[in-house]
């Protein structure tokens, strides 16, 4: 999140897309309605009418897959009806540039396509730059070369009458979200975007997250109380995990994971990943800290800091990759921790063969799993399996120690209630085992491909891990005295400081704040004595935008931020996201981007399928596209025939979507009596007309078929799902939790057996939220 939980109360319009927060978060709901008692609107845009469009003031049922359709035509409408922040917009954003002048954009492919490798050659996407190197502008952003009028020409054709041809939401719906949301562009009013999995699970994910940034940037949502562009988690500890380098490319504090071919050494990686201007000038600072906080006194300028120990990526390392990979035999062992693949993942037919070429697999967890039991899939004989199946019992939250981070980026301590039951343990005691056995097994060798392991300083104390000493490394400190540092920005990169994630420095200087109780019964919300939000407790990020370029705040009445000149400091309810005596005037001074090189917000941002969002169909869909002539995402990744079975319209001509339930996730909850009786089946969900066309009644078991396989579930035929108007065309559609699974008290097929493995072409996430598939009466 851009803000957090709490800040939603500020809200003065509510855009929920790609989320059912009232099912998937509840508790979240608390301030979502306190933003609704002081009369801010709430929009939903969900394919499914659901407990959160029960709670919402517009219901904006959209096509599953084309949510660029739809915020593009916010994007129009803002432009059309003179509803965007100019003044935030001239000061903050990159719309004055100027871009290349060969630039263009021309039936759905931007300048630089290349038919023969599918691939774009981005040489035109690029700034016109004055003697200085600094990109040329037009504060008044009317020259036809800047980025805000290739922008407007862009979305041009993003009509409402479009909207509702492609999206399926009726054009008046359409206007009255519109009209409510783009109000938040007045001076003083604030909008805020939620989303979750329903927006990045397409092969246009990233691109529908950047559409929200392209809006909230033309409003001045951004940096703002009640402003932002905020995730929403699936659950607590969803934002540590990636914080701490569970994305495939990156290492902890999103640091970029070395790449064999263009960073064989220390030199080059940071010379190619450290640009000249921007907070993250700053990455050899944190980069070495944290090669020193892994090989300590190992760890020298003379070694590269221990470069060379640090794995490279080489090809295609992503979660769709990892699969192929074990397929193909190239990928021996997999240790699986808090996860199941074997119900979570796309295409599962082919996931679960590929499990069985593994030599071994380890999966830790409260209870069997799918994925610990694919050897015993329905279909599926053991004696072909030669895999080696290692099962850990894993130990509950109650039952450890340690430091969770919400979406809102607040690192807030929990203790441990109780000792694990039995054999479980915890997953520091597994990871810190694990690698103590293993420096034991190599002592005395001599041979360097074992010096990683040999060398690593590892010093959190036997059995269970001493999580005291982890959150102090964690923070980082200085390597002679081993005193904590107060903050990332006493980081050095001469090897003096070590720092295991260099963005939650700050956390634990004198004390742990994670542990910090202190709420505020006043202001806007902020709680800067509750836990710590990183970095550096900051509450809203590039909160220099909440103020006007002369540092007067845009909202008085809800001030983050102002320029107070005669202490000669920001000052207000939180903390300033950038220097705090960086005057107004000051060169840098209206830079609040402060990631970016330029410090200013990117309308125009080169993503590897283009600089703008652009509406591609999904890579299943039982329609043309009615933008441009190119039919889906041209930079998608086409993965190994076996794994891409492409549904026909013909064949299966009923879009389908997934969703999770309150009452389940995954293995634990199919554990739970209570829950299973709440939802003890897995189902079907589907409107009423569709129904009467396949003869099937509410509690009728049904197959729904797709290109990859088919499952069984029981009929719940209902009134929250209607068919789409498309472009004259009746489309229906279905929805499918995709909880289950084979083991548990409640047993049941799981949907991602009919889910297309296929991905997001910048983050290789799949496509779980739109596909084609048919339904029969029967199983």
């Amino acid at each position: 999140m851009t803000n957090h939980w709490i800040d939603i109360a500020n809200s003065d319009a509510i855009l929920i897309i790609g989320s059912n927060v009232a099912e998937t978060h509840p508790i979240a709901c608390k301030w979502i309605g306190k933003a609704q008692d002081r009369g801010a609107p709430v929009i939903h845009v969900d394919p499914r009418f659901t407990r959160t469009s029960a709670k919402a003031d517009i219901h904006c049922a959209l096509r599953p897959g084309t949510d660029i359709a739809f915020m593009g035509g916010l994007i129009r409408y803002a432009i059309e009806q003179n509803l965007i922040s100019r003044e935030y917009l001239a000061a903050y954003t990159n719309a004055p540039y100027l871009v290349h002048p060969k630039f263009a954009f021309t039936d759905g492919l931007f300048s630089g396509f290349n038919q023969a490798t599918g691939r774009y050659d981005q040489a035109t996407w690029t700034f016109q730059a004055g003697p200085d190197g600094q990109p040329l502008t037009d504060p008044t952003l009317q020259h036809p070369q800047s980025v805000f009028q290739h922008l407007k020409r862009h979305y041009a054709r993003y009509t409402p009458e479009m909207v509702a041809a492609v999206t399926g939401i009726p054009k008046e719906t359409f206007l009255k979200a519109a009209k409510a949301f783009c109000a938040t562009g007045a001076p003083g009013k604030a909008g805020t975007i939620l989303y979750a999995m329903g927006t990045t699970h397409h092969t246009v994910g990233s691109q529908n997250v950047r559409s929200h940034a392209v809006l909230q940037l033309l409003l001045g949502n951004i940096g703002i109380a009640g402003g932002g562009i905020n995730a929403l988690r699936g659950h607590a500890n969803v934002q540590g995990s990636t914080d701490f380098g569970l994305l495939y490319g990156s290492l902890p504090g999103y640091l970029a994971l070395p790449r064999q071919q263009d960073h064989p050494t220390l030199a080059s990686y940071l010379e190619k990943e450290t640009p000249k201007a921007g907070f993250w000038a700053n990455k050899p600072k944190f980069f070495v800290s944290l090669l020193k906080a892994w090989w300590g006194d190992k760890a020298a300028r003379e070694n590269d800091f221990c470069y060379d120990y640090l794995p490279k990526a080489s090809g295609d390392c992503s979660y769709l990759a990892m699969f192929e990979a074990m397929l193909a035999r190239k990928l021996r062992g997999l240790i699986v921790i808090g996860q199941n693949p074997a119900v979570s993942g796309a295409n599962l037919g082919m996931e679960r063969k590929a499990l069985g070429q593994l030599d071994w697999l380890v999966v830790r967890d409260l209870f069997p799993t799918e994925t610990a039991s694919f050897w015993s899939a329905p279909g599926v004989d053991p004696a072909a399996i030669k895999t080696e199946v290692f099962l850990l019992p894993a130990s509950t939250y109650l039952e450890k120690e340690g430091s969770v981070t919400n979406s809102g980026r607040w690192i807030q301590w929990r203790y441990r209630v109780t000792e694990p039951l039995g054999a479980a343990r915890s997953d520091g005691w597994f990871i810190n085992n694990l690698v103590l056995r293993l420096k034991r097994l190599y002592v005395g060798s001599l041979q360097p491909k074992d010096r990683p392991i040999l060398d690593l300083h590892w010093g959190y104390g036997e059995d269970r891990p001493d999580v005291d000493r982890i959150a102090r490394e964690v923070n980082g400190y200085y390597w002679v005295d081993r005193k904590q540092v107060r903050n990332f920005t006493a980081l050095k990169d001469d090897g003096s400081t070590a720092c295991g994630n260099w963005i939650m420095s700050g956390f634990y200087f004198e004390e742990n704040r994670a542990k910090s109780r202190k709420a505020e019964p006043e202001g806007i919300g902020a709680n800067l004595g509750w836990g710590y939000a990183w970095p550096l407790n900051r509450r809203i990020l590039y909160n220099r935008a909440s103020a006007r370029p002369n540092g007067d705040p845009w909202n008085p009445d809800r001030v983050v931020l102002r320029w107070d000149p005669a202490a000669a400091q920001w000052v207000g309810n939180d903390i300033p996201d950038f220097r705090a005596d960086l005057a107004p005037t000051a060169p840098g001074g209206g830079n609040p981007f402060i990631m970016r090189a330029d410090g200013k917000g990117a309308l125009f941002s080169p993503l590897v399928e283009g600089p703008f969002p652009e509406h591609y169909e999904p890579f299943e869909s039982p329609v043309r596209n009615l933008l441009s002539t190119v039919q889906r995402n041209p930079l998608v990744r086409l993965n190994p025939a076996d794994w891409n079975r492409l549904g026909d319209a013909t064949q299966f001509p009923i879009v389908a979507t997934t969703y999770r339930l309150a009452e389940h996730h995954h293995a634990t909850t199919r554990y739970l009596t209570w829950l299973v009786e709440m939802m003890p089946n897995m189902f079907v969900e589907m409107g009423r007309e569709l129904a009467e066309e396949k003869g099937i009644k509410n509690g009728d078991v049904c197959t729904i078929l797709s290109a990859r396989g088919q499952i069984r579930a029981v009929a719940c035929v209902t009134d929250r799902l209607k068919p789409f108007a498309i472009n004259g065309r009746k489309i229906h559609q279905i929805g499918l939790p995709w909880h289950w699974g084979f083991v548990g008290i409640s047993r049941g097929d799981s949907a991602n057996l009919l889910t297309p493995h296929v991905g997001d072409a910048n983050t290789q996430i799949p496509e779980f939220k739109a596909f084609l598939c048919d339904v029969r009466r029967g199983g």
